[in-house]
């Protein structure tokens, strides 16, 4: 399989826990200090050598387009003067990589989100970022440390992490062999066997949870296509990568880094006094 050089984000939801922020400003563009959330998933695609950002959007989300093109009457209104610096970071992404948009016309989950994005994709590899997941990480970000693991083992990669276990019905929750590389600590990949989607506590299979990190394969998309409405009556990502788990072809990766839930008021909270906090360092 070739090497990874897409990134697809799934940007079509409501955004309903934010309202009424959120009923004329996409949730992927509420900004964590001074920059929107889907931003920050963009630059950790690019730091991990993703060249096109594919991102599947709905209704009221033309902000998205418009963030990531060149304004050209603000640019001219600041040219010269000290804000023009504010810029810096915004011009760089877009002269980094390639947008390419679809739209989801129904929201049916992000399974559908995915299958929608197939025809930015085609038929290669390619990354999933969840843009209300923020991550960080002191060295290589999470995606690019997904990246090498598919490298070497030519697999999906979902990133996990350990939850406490009132909090599995929020959540993919995976179960799988322990694989010994010496490369990883100990336990931190996981050959998955078994993935549940927002099980209650009692029938969870372990307390690792699937963040909004994925490497997948371009197959996914013919699973996909045969996935029925699962959990809430929509098409799981969680449910198509069980059927590719039960041929061996999904491993779970315990990441380096901390991640904020920017899809809760609490965590969104937690992550911009966070970055405020280190950018004052």
């Amino acid at each position: 399989m070739s090497k990874i050089k897409k990134c697809l984000f799934p940007a079509a939801g409501y955004g309903t826990r934010f309202l009424p922020a959120t009923k004329a400003i996409p949730k992927e563009m509420l900004p964590v200090l001074t920059k929107p959330l889907l931003q920050y998933g963009v630059e950790e695609a690019i730091e991990a050598g993703l060249e096109t950002m594919a991102i599947v959007t709905g209704r009221g989300k033309r902000s998205i387009e418009d963030h990531f093109d060149v304004s050209y009457e603000l640019e001219h209104q600041i040219k010269g003067t000290a804000k023009e610096n504010y810029l810096k970071e915004i011009r760089s992404v877009i002269s980094s990589c390639t947008f390419s948009y679809t739209r989801q016309v129904e929201m049916k989950g992000l399974g559908h989100a995915i299958l929608t994005g197939e025809t930015l994709i085609g038929k290669e590899p390619f990354g999933v970022v969840l843009a209300d997941d923020l991550c960080d990480s002191e060295n290589d970000g999470v995606l690019k440390q997904m990246t090498k693991l598919y490298e070497k083992y030519k697999c999906c990669v979902v990133a996990v992490e350990e939850i406490p276990a009132e909090d599995s019905n929020k959540y993919g929750v995976i179960a799988g062999d322990v694989i010994n590389d010496a490369q990883y600590d100990t336990e931190a990949l996981v050959r998955v066997n078994d993935m549940v989607e927002k099980p209650e506590p009692e029938d969870a299979p372990s307390n690792l949870a699937i963040i909004g990190r994925y490497i997948l394969t371009p197959d996914i998309f013919d699973v996909l296509r045969k996935t029925k409405p699962g959990k809430g009556g929509e098409i799981q990502i969680t449910d198509a990568l069980l059927e590719m788990a039960k041929i061996g072809k999904v491993i779970a990766y315990k990441f380096n880094g901390t991640r904020f839930d920017c899809g809760s008021v609490d965590g969104f909270v937690e992550a911009t006094n966070y970055f405020y906090e280190k950018s004052t360092k």
